[in-house]
């Protein structure tokens, strides 16, 4: 009973946001769980570097509803010396706020185009709260790579993922 109606809600969910309306089938397979194997900065002299140190950590959702999240972490993050979060130190914060990347909201994937545009609800950069973004994106096999806008600066975060097993 339980396993039909997981299918019953599967085969009824509303369809993703998509640039062009055309049916699902038409979009690559981007629905499920992923984990982050890179996130680097293309800094405007065209070096690419570790944006969140060695090792990050991260899992990106992307519903058959419209509806993604993605986290993004600092393998190593130092603890506050306090354990208490509200009583952290300026440079607890500072490491604790540049450690992580993180939004969620609904998403749209234009196969032609090969860009996903996320409609961001919420993120842990406030700049974010409310923006839709575009962002250029290649699938290869079962590894999903996009590009964030430029930062001032011109560095352009990537973010590589693997498609969750």
């Amino acid at each position: 009973m339980l396993a039909l109606g997981v299918l019953a809600r599967t085969l009824t969910a509303p369809a993703p946001l998509q640039a062009d309306n055309t049916a699902a089938a038409a979009m690559p397979s981007l629905v499920g769980t992923w984990t982050l194997s890179a996130a680097d900065d293309l800094r405007a002299d065209g070096t690419r570097v570790p944006a969140y140190g060695a090792g990050p950590k991260g899992i990106l959702f992307f519903g058959a509803d419209g509806r993604y999240s993605v986290e993004i972490y600092r393998a190593t993050r130092p603890r506050f010396a306090s354990g208490d979060k509200r009583r952290g130190t300026a440079d607890e914060y500072r490491e604790a706020t540049l450690g992580v990347s993180a939004h969620f909201g609904r998403y749209a994937v234009d196969p032609v185009a090969k860009t996903i545009t996320f409609r961001i609800e919420c993120a842990s950069f406030p700049n974010w709260d409310g923006a839709e973004q575009k962002r250029p994106y290649t699938v290869d096999g079962d590894e999903l790579s996009w590009r964030v806008p430029a930062s001032p600066d011109g560095t352009i975060p990537i973010s590589v993922w693997r498609r969750a097993r």
